[in-house]
């Protein structure tokens, strides 16, 4: 008798309806992948994946409530099997060493193809310790270079993210799940780390160190 292989099980987390929705239609569509789960934001995240115990997880960097690093910490500790592919609109490896320790199994920017997707989904599941990132060469280069000194944690690098699309505190906080004053002590944070003077300053030092990216101007 033929054994059937049994699906690699998978939890989409994005804050995002409709991006969660193409998610699930691509991975519904897909041989021997079974979408078990969702969750818009970190702590119904893990308690999902805590409950369905899946394969995989798809994990949103910018997921409101607690900062990423926390949430993959959680779900390994709730489901230690569970696999954590990060999505990310961002390339910029300031934090992705940070990622890496707390056990992460792939990096994966929200550019990237259907094909790579899938592929990245079945080979999370496989039994080795292989680290799979969907980044360029330029910046697996700044990650093997990367020193200590003004380095931003995730959520840091969000908030100033978020500043250098002019989005205001207000915004940022409740882009985040965040009260307004951990938002002010966060950019606090951050001022001191790149030896800023102002918001402004902040945003063009971490720009310059390419930290961060910086919307172009529209022109007209």
């Amino acid at each position: 008798m033929t054994m059937v292989p049994e699906s690699t099980t998978v939890v989409v987390v994005d804050d995002h309806d409709l991006f969660r929705e193409g998610l699930k239609e691509i991975l519904h569509a897909s041989d021997g992948i079974k979408v078990v789960g969702e969750a818009g934001d970190s702590a119904t995240a893990v308690e999902v994946v805590g409950e369905r115990r899946p394969h995989v997880v798809l994990l949103d960097i910018e997921i409101p409530g607690e900062e990423v690093t926390q949430t993959v910490r959680r779900m390994r500790r709730a489901s230690p099997d569970t696999q954590v592919i990060i999505l990310s609109m961002y390339e910029g490896p300031h934090f992705l060493r940070s990622l890496l320790r707390v056990g992460i199994r792939g990096y994966l920017l929200k550019s990237v193809s259907r094909h790579e997707l899938i592929s990245m989904v079945r080979g999370a599941r496989a039994g080795d310790d292989r680290v799979l990132l969907s980044v360029s060469r330029a910046s697996l280069a700044q990650l093997e270079g990367e020193t200590a000194q003004g380095v931003l944690s995730h959520r840091e690098w969000e908030v100033l993210q978020l500043a250098a699309e002019a989005h205001s505190n207000t915004q940022i906080a409740r882009r985040l799940g965040l009260t307004e004053g951990t938002v002010k002590r966060h950019l606090s944070n951050i001022y001191g780390k790149l030896g800023a003077v102002s918001r402004l300053d902040a945003v063009n030092k971490a720009s310059a160190a390419a930290l961060i990216s910086v919307p172009k101007q529209r022109s007209g």
